[in-house]
C-alpha cells in the first residue's frame, strides 16, 4: 500500500481519483471503479502497490508493439483490477477480480529481474496500468534509469493527469479501441460511458512525445460497424498522422461473450481496406498466424521489410537507420530493430512463486492505516 498520486482532495474527508477518466469521488472508506485506488482517512492509496497478479517475459510483438523496438523482449507484468468492465475480456481472471493481494516486488526487483531475462524493456499489461500508475512510474523511472524502455497496453481511458505523470518515464503506448469505438457497444458492453477520454489521452500522450500504435477488437455482430471504423481511422489520421500504425485484432470468445463465433478473417480484411482508403499506412490484422497483413509493407514499393508468423520475425529488410532496403524510404520505427529477434524463443517464464511471497491486504490492516491517516490529517489541520 502507498499513498497515491494522481488524486486531489474534496471538503469533508472525500477525495478524487484522477488516475483515470472516471474520476471517482470517494468517501473516507470507498474504493474506485478499479476496486484498487481507496480513500483511506481522506488520502487517496493504491493497494496493490507493489503487489503483481503476473509476469513474464515475451515479445513485444505479442503487445502488439511492431513499430517500436521490433524484435526486443520484455518484461511484462500486471496487478488486479481494471477502470473498465469488459464482457468479452480474455484476462477476466486479472482484470475483472477487485482483490487486494498480489506477489511482493519493489520496483528494483522487477528491474533486477527484467535484466536477467535480457530483456529490453519492461511492459505494464494484462490489465489496465493506468490504475496502479504510481507503481509503474516507480518502475519506469528506475528502468529508463538502467537502459530499458517503458511500454503501456491500455484502454487510453485517463486524464490528462495521469498522462502527465506517465510521460516521465513511458516511451511507447498500445492504446486498445474495442468494437471501432462505437459508444452504444462500450456503453453496453464495456461500462464506458464515453469514448472522448481515449482520444484526448491519446493527443496529449502524442504531443508528450510518446510512441503510439492503435489496435482495435474487433467483435462480430456488435462491435463491427463499418462506418465507426471508418472513423476512427479518419481522426488517426488527422490527429495522430499516417504513420501511425493500427491492429484489427480477431476476437475470440470468452467471459461472459462466449456465444459469438470468433471474427470472420473477412471482416478483418474489410476493416484493413477502410483504414486504408483513409490513409492509413501501416494497416494489420492480430490474432491470425500467417495471414499476409502480419508483415510490414513499405508504403512507397509496396515490398516486405519486416516478414512475421504471429509473435515471430521471420525477416528484415530494413537499414540500420530505418529505411526500406529496396527503395531507401523511411519507415516510422520507434527505436531500432533489436538482434533479439534472431533467437528461436522470445518468451520465458519467470517463478515468481519462488522469488516473492504472495500477500493478502487484510480488513485489519486496512482499519489501522486509515485511522493512521485520520488523526495524521487532523493534526496537520
Amino acid at each position: 500500500m502507498k499513498e497515491a498520486t494522481l488524486y486531489r482532495v474534496l471538503p469533508d474527508g472525500k477525495v478524487e481519483c484522477t488516475a483515470c477518466a472516471r474520476r471517482c469521488k470517494l468517501s473516507d472508506g470507498q474504493y474506485g471503479f478499479c476496486g484498487v485506488r481507496w480513500n483511506l482517512g481522506g488520502r487517496l492509496y493504491l493497494m496493490v502497490y507493489g503487489k503483481i497478479s503476473a509476469i513474464a517475459v515475451d515479445p513485444i510483438e505479442k503487445k502488439p508493439l511492431y513499430h517500436f523496438n521490433p524484435g526486443s523482449m520484455v518484461l511484462s507484468l500486471s496487478t488486479y483490477g481494471c477502470s473498465w468492465a469488459c464482457q468479452y475480456c480474455q484476462n477476466f481472471d486479472i482484470s475483472q477480480r477487485r482483490v487486494l493481494e498480489g506477489f511482493e516486488v519493489t520496483p528494483e526487483k522487477i528491474v533486477e529481474l527484467a535484466e536477467d531475462y535480457g530483456a529490453q524493456g519492461v511492459t505494464y499489461t494484462y490489465n489496465e496500468p493506468s490504475i496502479f500508475m504510481e507503481f509503474a512510474h516507480d518502475v519506469g523511472v528506475l528502468a529508463r534509469k538502467r537502459g530499458l524502455f517503458n511500454t503501456f497496453v491500455t484502454n487510453g481511458y485517463m486524464t490528462d493527469e495521469a498522462v502527465d505523470l506517465l510521460s516521465k518515464f513511458l516511451d511507447a503506448a498500445t492504446v486498445d479501441f474495442k468494437g471501432n469505438a462505437e459508444p452504444k457497444f462500450l456503453r453496453k458492453f464495456s461500462l464506458v460511458p464515453n469514448p472522448e477520454p481515449i482520444f484526448q489521452a491519446l493527443l496529449e500522450m502524442k504531443r508528450k512525445g510518446v510512441f503510439i500504435e492503435v489496435t482495435d477488437l474487433v467483435v462480430p455482430e456488435i462491435g463491427d460497424n463499418l462506418e465507426y471504423a471508418r472513423r476512427l481511422a479518419r481522426w488517426i489520421v488527422d490527429n495522430l498522422g499516417p504513420d501511425t500504425p493500427i491492429h484489427f485484432l480477431r476476437f475470440h470468445p470468452d467471459y461472459k461473450v462466449d456465444y459469438l463465433p470468433p471474427t470472420p478473417i473477412k471482416s478483418l480484411e474489410e476493416h484493413a481496406r477502410v483504414a486504408k482508403e483513409e490513409g492509413l499506412k501501416y494497416v494489420y490484422v492480430g490474432n491470425v498466424p500467417g495471414h499476409p497483413l502480419e508483415n510490414t509493407y513499405c508504403p512507397n514499393c509496396g515490398r516486405v521489410v519486416i516478414k512475421r508468423r504471429g509473435f515471430d520475425i521471420l525477416e528484415v529488410n530494413l537499414t540500420e537507420d530505418g529505411r526500406c532496403k529496396f527503395c531507401g524510404a523511411k519507415i516510422n520505427i520507434g527505436g531500432k530493430v533489436q538482434p533479439t529477434w534472431r533467437m528461436s524463443d522470445r518468451f520465458a517464464y519467470v517463478p515468481i512463486e519462488l522469488l516473492s511471497r504472495y500477500v493478502k491486504v487484510t480488513r485489519e490492516q486496512i482499519e489501522e492505516l486509515r485511522s493512521k491517516v485520520r488523526v495524521k490529517v487532523q493534526g496537520s489541520s
